[in-house]
């Protein structure tokens, strides 16, 4: 079982910036990508942003040049780093990591972090 916990996200004003963290603790090892989600009131949930454990990194179109998604290995953290913020950014942020159980690979998820981002 891998435990994801996030943290930074709050109430910022539009051009304003926020960092978001997830640690994974647990049954850490083999664990692959580190994405972040996120989900609007009635939208679906989608991608952000995600980094493999070699640090190639993918964006959705429409936050690219705004936001960037880095980790450290070393501490089994994710961050994304939100600069820029539009109010089209508000959204409940979910971390998640996949883990290669050798038959295949496994998602975990975050609780959610909220974000608003006021005009």
């Amino acid at each position: 079982q891998v435990q994801l916990v996030e943290s930074g996200g709050g109430l910022v004003q539009a051009g304003g910036s926020l960092r978001l963290s997830c640690t994974a603790s647990g049954s850490i090892l083999n664990i692959n990508d580190m994405d972040w989600y996120r989900q609007a009131p009635g939208k679906q949930r989608e991608l952000v942003a995600g980094i493999s454990r070699g640090g190639s990194a993918k964006y959705a179109d429409s936050v690219k040049g705004r936001f960037t998604i880095s980790r450290d290995n070393a501490k089994n953290t994710v961050y994304l780093q939100m600069d820029s913020l539009k109010p089209e950014d508000t959204a409940v942020y979910y971390c998640k990591v996949d883990q290669n159980m050798g038959w295949g690979y496994y998602d975990y998820w975050g609780q959610g972090t909220q974000v608003t981002v006021s005009s």
